[in-house]
């Protein structure tokens, strides 16, 4: 992509900050060149929180129904899935999937919790629950 073709038609998901993209100058050399964002990006952006929405409203239900600990709710709802939550815990995904089972999540081990509340950013009380 040429300087002159990187999108800076703004779009309304980047709230106004820039990101930076790769582009070929006229030299051709590749440079970075502050982008506003396009069309395709506020596409995409839309279509992966809406994703992001119903797999935390289908969550909802399944902690509702007891079929899973309010953790998979809570690792929707922070916008994280498995693999990252994975990553920034250090807990293996079998590890976490196992404490998706409402059983095991309610013998959790306050550390464990204090762990996966500081990574989403709410209390341990906030986190054995629903909002």
């Amino acid at each position: 992509m040429d300087v002159n073709d990187v999108p800076q038609e703004g779009n309304r998901t980047m709230g106004g900050y820039r990101r930076a993209m790769y582009a070929r100058d006229k030299d051709g050399r590749i440079v970075i060149v502050p982008s506003r964002g396009g069309e395709v990006d506020e596409t995409v952006t839309l279509q992966a929180l809406d994703l992001i929405r119903e797999q935390t409203e289908q969550a909802r239900t399944r902690v509702q129904a007891g079929k899973t600990s309010p953790l998979e709710y809570w690792m929707y709802a922070q916008r994280l899935d498995l693999p990252q939550l994975s990553q920034v815990t250090g807990y293996w995904q079998w590890r976490i999937r196992r404490h998706f089972n409402p059983e095991r999540f309610a013998r959790l081990p306050a550390k464990v919790l204090q762990n996966y509340a500081w990574v989403m950013g709410i209390t341990v009380d906030q986190l054995k629950k629903l909002p």
